[in-house]
């Protein structure tokens, strides 16, 4: 078992910097892309032989440290009433979605047992096949609310900050649902085989501050406190955007802190109080760039990261089905070769 990136999560040495990328099973490859003319993505989820060998593309493809399991984060909404579909060129579209009180009242406990059997024996199935750690995710409540009451994917999330501020009671109620949800799915993984979880709260970052504090954190705060004897890695990941909440997340029960590419690296490390390993952040459309260029952006993101123990090399945001697989073997391939040489040169403390 290659466990580079476990030993990174725990801030303990390695002889290379581990990588992985956000959405690395994705339309970037050619293969997939065959498999996306039978399959919807809800339907590959559904079919756990067909989820693996996604999941696994990428590792044999790239040579990345991680596996992140093929899923969606909306996958375990359907278990508590959600009515969804991923719609093309447009996401998450739901068709009952939240508006009022009586919406949020009627949402029921999540079964993941007992309505999302396919996604634990998926990860049942990963752990026999893979020979590195296997992450899986969920999504966080802000970032699942902005689509179950906006009823698909949004830029001014002006619905969800409408409940937010005029129906406080409600939002928290509704919050809550959401990180009690998040919290028995991540441990249903867990017990499930999967070694590390990232919890992805994509578009928290529209929020100011203090909004993120009265009417996020306590959430996120809440899943990271019911999964504490839950012994793997925890990854928070606030999305893009995010840099001005960091400071608030040092309190979190977490392990690894996921930053977009906007916040410089020992930045991050110092808003965040170095509580954290850090995961990031190169810009993902650097990936269009003349190879020269991207080497050049990886060295300096390595060069930063390397300067204490507890680094991953990811991108800020996910892969773009543009980005081309040949140039992100090479990262990967840079991003060991270099990270080597430079740890055996006694680069961090």
């Amino acid at each position: 078992m290659n466990d580079r990136f476990l030993r990174a999560c725990r801030r303990e040495p390695v002889d290379r910097v581990p990588v992985w990328y956000m959405r690395q099973a994705g339309r970037y490859d050619p293969d997939y892309r065959k498999i996306k003319e039978k399959y919807s993505l809800l339907e590959i989820c559904r079919q756990p032989e067909l989820a693996v060998e996604v999941t696994m593309m990428p590792v044999r493809k790239l040579g990345v440290d991680a596996a992140i399991l093929y899923s969606d984060i909306m996958n375990p909404v359907a278990s508590i009433g959600i009515d969804f579909d991923i719609v093309k060129d447009v996401g998450p579209v739901i068709h009952n979605p939240l508006r009022n009180a009586a919406d949020v009242d009627r949402l029921r406990p999540i079964d993941v047992e007992g309505d999302l059997p396919h996604i634990l024996e998926t990860i049942r199935l990963l752990r026999k096949e893979l020979d590195v750690p296997l992450i899986t995710f969920g999504g966080a409540p802000f970032t699942l609310a902005s689509y179950l009451i906006e009823g698909r994917p949004s830029k001014s999330y002006i619905r969800t900050k409408e409940l937010m501020y005029a129906e406080p009671d409600v939002w928290h109620r509704l919050m809550g649902k959401l990180a009690d949800m998040a919290a028995a799915y991540l441990r249903a993984h867990a017990e499930a085989g999967a070694q590390a979880v990232q919890l992805f709260d994509s578009w928290v970052g529209s929020l100011a501050p203090h909004d993120f504090e009265q009417f996020v954190l306590p959430h996120v705060r809440s899943i990271f406190a019911q999964l504490k004897d839950v012994a793997i890695p925890k990854i928070y990941y606030p999305g893009v955007s995010s840099g001005e909440l960091l400071p608030l997340t040092v309190d979190l029960e977490a392990d690894v802190i996921g930053l977009d590419w906007r916040v410089p690296i020992a930045e991050g490390r110092r808003r965040t109080g170095g509580r954290f390993a850090v995961q990031g952040n190169l810009d993902p459309y650097v990936l269009t760039a003349p190879a020269a260029v991207i080497r050049e952006e990886a060295r300096r993101i390595l060069d930063e990261g390397m300067r204490e123990p507890g680094f991953i090399f990811n991108l800020g945001h996910g892969l773009f089905p543009e980005a081309s697989l040949d140039k992100l073997r090479e990262l990967t391939e840079f991003i060991h070769s270099y990270s080597e040489k430079r740890l055996r040169e006694g680069v961090t403390p």
